[in-house]
C-alpha cells in the first residue's frame, strides 16, 4: 500500500500499520501453532504498547531487558513475563518479583545471589549460556559469541552444582539472520550443553530470528524446534522483536532545504542520529519510498539531519524528479528499534507516533515538545 503523500500530523512521525504487523503476527501464530512453541514479543525493540491489545492476541508474551521493560509488559501485554539482564541491581529485584514469571540469569554468580528469591517467589529460573558459534557477518556489535563477550556462561564456566536451580537454559546469539544460522547455533549449544536439557523444562532460543523476512526459511525453523521437543521434551520459546513488526512502519520526514556541495543535499526534519541512531550504529542504509540507489534515477541527494553533527546523514538516493522544500521523504521499516531509541540531542523534538489501522484510518497516538526535551534534564 502506497503512502498518503499529505497529512494533518506535523513531520517528522512514526506511522505504525496494522494490516502490515497482522500479517506478520499471523505468520508468528502459525508457527506457535503447528510447532508448539511460544514466542514472545521482545520489547527491547519495539515497546509501542498502543499495540499491545491486537499483539496479545498472536503472542505468548513478553521479554523485558531490565525493570521497565518488564512493569510494561506485565501492565500492558500480560501472558508471559520473561526478564533477562546481564547484572540485576539488588534494589530493584524485589520490584521485579512482581512483574516477571521468568528469570533469565547471565552468570554462576548471578545465580548464585537471586535463583533461590526468584524460585521462592515461584518464578521459572534460567541461565544464559554462550554456545561459543559466531554466525555474526560484518556485525560485530551485535554478536554475543565474540571474543570476550560480557552475554551469556561459556561451557567452561559452567557450575553443574547449580543445576538444581535451574528450569531452562536459553542463547541469543542472532542478529537479523535466517534460519540456518540458528540451526548452526543449536547443534553448536547441544554439543555443549545438550547432555543437561533433559533435566529442563523450557530453552529459549533468544530473538535475532527474521521470520517474517520473504527469504527466510520457515520450514526449517520449525524441524528445528521439533527436534529440540521431541528429542529433550521441553517447551521451546522464541523471544523475536525485528521479525514481530517487520515492515510494519514508516518515519514520515520533510524536506527543509535543497543545498549544493558538489553533489545535492536535502536537509529533512528528521536525524539520523536523533529518530533512527542504528542507522548510524550498525550502520545500514534505510528504505526510502519511491527511490533507488544513487543514480539509479535522474536526480540523486544526500538525505540528512538538521542537527549540528557533521556525520547527521542518513545515506545517498536517487528519485524521479527533483526534491522540492516542503515534500515529504518516507522511510521504511521505521517500527523496530526506533522509538525505542530516539534521544533529543540538539533540543530535537521526537516525532509523533500514528496508528493507522486496517480502514486506512490514521490515529495520533502520541505528539511530544519542549516539556519531553526539558523534563529529562532536571
Amino acid at each position: 500500500r502506497q503512502m498518503k503523500r499529505e497529512t494533518a500530523v506535523k513531520t517528522p512521525y512514526f506511522l505504525v500499520d496494522e494490516e502490515r504487523l497482522v500479517k506478520n503476527l499471523e505468520l508468528l501464530k502459525e508457527i506457535q501453532e503447528e510447532t508448539g512453541c511460544r514466542i514472545l514479543l521482545a520489547q527491547k525493540a519495539f515497546s509501542g504498547f498502543f499495540a499491545y491489545p491486537l499483539m496479545r492476541r498472536y503472542l505468548a508474551g513478553t521479554t523485558a531487558s531490565g525493570l521497565c521493560e518488564a512493569r510494561l509488559g506485565k501492565e500492558e501485554f500480560g501472558g508471559e513475563t520473561h526478564v533477562f539482564s546481564p547484572a540485576y541491581r539488588e534494589d530493584e529485584f524485589e520490584e521485579l518479583l512482581s512483574y516477571a514469571d521468568h528469570f533469565v540469569f547471565n552468570s554462576p554468580a548471578q545465580l548464585r545471589r537471586y535463583a533461590e528469591r526468584a524460585k521462592q517467589a515461584g518464578k521459572s529460573v534460567g541461565l544464559r549460556v554462550n554456545p561459543e558459534c559466531s554466525t555474526q557477518e560484518g556485525h560485530a556489535i551485535y554478536d554475543p559469541c565474540a571474543p570476550g563477550s560480557r552475554l551469556g556462561t561459556v561451557k567452561e564456566q559452567f557450575d553443574e552444582e547449580l543445576l538444581p536451580l535451574l528450569d531452562g537454559l536459553h542463547f541469543h546469539t542472532l542478529c537479523e539472520q535466517n534460519s540456518d544460522d540458528l540451526e548452526t547455533t543449536a547443534q553448536a549449544f547441544e554439543e555443549k550443553f545438550g547432555r543437561y536439557l533433559r533435566q529442563m523444562k523450557w530453552v529459549n532460543f533468544g530473538g535475532g530470528h527474521h521470520i517474517t523476512r520473504e527469504d527466510y526459511d520457515v520450514e526449517r525453523l520449525k524441524r528445528v524446534i521439533r527436534h529440540f521437543r521431541e528429542q529433550y521434551g521441553v517447551e521451546v520459546y522464541l523471544e523475536p522483536g525485528e521479525a514481530v513488526v517487520l515492515n510494519a512502519g514508516f518515519l514520515v520526514s520533510s524536506v527543509l532545504e535543497i543545498m549544493k556541495n558538489g553533489m545535492d543535499i536535502a536537509i529533512l526534519d528528521t536525524s539520523a542520529a536523533c529518530h533512527m541512531p542504528d542507522v548510524l550504529e550498525m550502520p545500514y542504509r534505510p528504505p526510502v519510498l519511491f527511490s533507488g540507489m544513487p543514480g539509479e534515477k535522474e536526480h540523486t541527494y544526500r538525505l540528512a539531519g538538521p542537527t549540528c553533527l557533521a556525520g547527521d546523514v542518513i545515506g545517498d538516493y536517487s528519485f524521479d524528479h527533483p526534491l522540492a522544500e516542503g515534500e515529504q521523504v518516507v522511510f521504511g521499516d521505521m517500527a523496530l528499534y526506533t522509538m525505542v531509541k530516539t534521544n533529543t540531542f540538539n533540543g530535537m523534538i521526537l516525532p509523533s507516533i500514528v496508528w493507522r489501522n486496517r480502514d486506512g484510518e490514521e490515529i495520533l497516538i502520541k505528539e511530544f515538545g519542549y516539556e519531553d526535551f526539558k523534563g529529562r534534564l532536571g
